[in-house]
């Protein structure tokens, strides 16, 4: 896996312990980029270590069911994407606005005893998202254009259907996946599906349940 000007092949490039950002309906995957506008002081201070370390951190959520544990130290998900500082700059009012590029999931072993205002979290990386190999090739891309342009339609919004079709099927699935618009719970489904084809598949299930409800809704309105 390329980020930037560094290459990622095995989890020996993977570091064990990582800081983490934990933000509920945040779906960060595997070549993504995630914009970010952070503003807390804490994860002010979690950017500028990465930046004087290897520039990674971990997006994950929060637990979204059961106990969540404290509001100011929620429990966090079972899986994360590891994410590198691929830009940065400063605003005038001292936020930062960063871009995430993203590197391979990873599975939470423990969460660390640390002094920094920040959370870190050791980690296992999903090593098959470090190979190289093309791993869209049994996405059924045909569906997944059918029902994203069913998506479309429904809501009147357009695309930019000569860039759709250059794209490759991973680019193609995990940007539609982090730009679609599910909850915490749909959003870390397709985080934690095993591959390519499931995530997919999994995308055009949420999608056309979304379809079948505003359907729904709409017919209960003209009653």
């Amino acid at each position: 896996m390329q980020a930037g000007n560094k290459t990622y092949r095995s989890a020996s490039d993977i570091p064990e312990n990582v800081p983490v950002f934990p933000l509920s309906g945040a779906l960060l995957l595997p070549g993504g980029q995630m914009p970010l506008n952070v503003f807390e002081p804490r994860y002010l201070e979690m950017v500028d270590t990465a930046l004087r370390g290897d520039r990674l951190i971990g997006m994950i959520q929060p637990r979204f069911s059961g106990d969540t544990g404290a509001t100011d130290c929620p429990e966090l998900c079972a899986v994360g994407c590891l994410g590198r500082l691929a830009s940065f700059a400063e605003s005038g009012d001292g936020r930062y606005l960063i871009s995430l590029e993203g590197v391979c999931r990873f599975r939470l072993v423990s969460e660390l005893t640390v002094r920094t205002p920040f959370r870190q979290c050791r980690i296992t990386p999903f090593e098959a998202d470090l190979a190289e190999e093309d791993a869209g090739v049994d996405v059924n891309r045909a569906e997944l254009l059918r029902v994203f342009k069913e998506y479309l339609d429904a809501n009147e919004l357009e695309a930019d259907w000569d860039s759709v079709k250059r794209a490759s099927n991973d680019t193609l699935v995990n940007a539609l996946s982090m730009m679609s618009p599910y909850g915490p719970a749909e959003k870390q489904a397709l985080l934690e599906a095993p591959d390519l084809k499931a995530r997919a598949e999994t995308l055009v299930a949420l999608t056309e349940m979304a379809l079948a409800r505003d359907k729904d809704d709409f017919g209960k309105t003209l009653q």
